[in-house]
């Protein structure tokens, strides 16, 4: 799992490999991830968008942006914390992601941005 604080927003990082939705001969690698997003700040913030960087080992980088994420956009009082899982297909068996949240603090409406930690993109038959 890989972690990071922005701002107060700590962000946390699961990837984990879809063997039954992936079909390496075909050089379709699936993965999901869980994002867990805790405020550790002292006002309530909102997730307004997301910003993804999606890199594969044979140097394709892809971008994907939007608002929220899987359909939500969670505001999350001090203390509190929102979870989801979403995933994505890429075509060589390694990779990373990184990217940020815009967030807007609801106590001044000031917008800021969250990095999200890099992590890898690896089946585990690729880890021996």
């Amino acid at each position: 799992m890989e972690t990071l604080t922005t701002q107060g927003i700590r962000i946390s990082v699961e990837p984990f490999y879809l063997p039954h939705e992936s079909i390496p001969i075909q050089h379709r690698y699936v993965f999901a991830y869980r994002i867990t997003i805790h405020n550790q700040s002292s006002g309530a913030v909102q997730l307004l968008r997301r910003h993804w960087h999606i890199v594969e080992s044979n140097g394709v980088v892809r971008e994907v942006e939007g608002e929220g994420v899987v359909g939500l956009q969670p505001v999350l009082e001090p203390g509190e914390s929102h979870q989801y899982t979403s995933w994505c297909p890429i075509m060589t068996d390694i990779g990373k992601m990184y990217g940020t949240f815009q967030m807007v603090r609801l106590t001044d409406n000031a917008k800021f941005e969250v990095q999200i930690p890099q992590f890898k993109l690896m089946p585990p038959f690729k880890m021996n």
